[in-house]
């Protein structure tokens, strides 16, 4: 068996290219999944935001409307979000919020909840 000597220069790249477009494909993934993971976090503190800003609203809701509005405006940003709507109806009060969240450079999105509030019934 001859052997034939090995001249340096002659491998053509193969192995690299694809193990270049095997990283490319794990960073693609990898900020997929964090936009993913950003906007169901946004969802997330957009409902929390909406709940806790209803709560505190119904605490108030003995007075009238622009005053249980403004102390759910209060912990709706309190808790990173904005507050969209408000209103009183009767003893309940309905809140909107809604958070912005950029998952990706350049993407910007809103995540939005609504909630509703008041004394318990039955």
């Amino acid at each position: 068996m001859v052997r034939r000597p090995r001249v340096v220069g002659s491998d053509r790249g193969g192995a690299t290219i694809c193990l270049l477009a095997v990283g490319l494909l794990f960073v693609v993934a990898g900020l997929f999944g964090a936009g993913v993971g950003a906007a169901r976090m946004a969802r997330q503190q957009a409902r929390v935001a909406a709940d806790f800003g209803a709560l505190a609203g119904a605490g108030q809701a003995l007075h009238d409307e622009p005053v249980a509005c403004a102390r759910a405006a209060e912990l709706v940003a309190a808790n990173g979000g904005r507050l969209v709507w408000c209103r009183l109806d009767g003893l309940d009060v309905l809140v909107s919020a809604e958070v912005i969240v950029d998952p990706l450079p350049g993407m910007t999105r809103t995540a939005k909840a609504t909630s509703r509030a008041g004394p318990p019934r039955g």
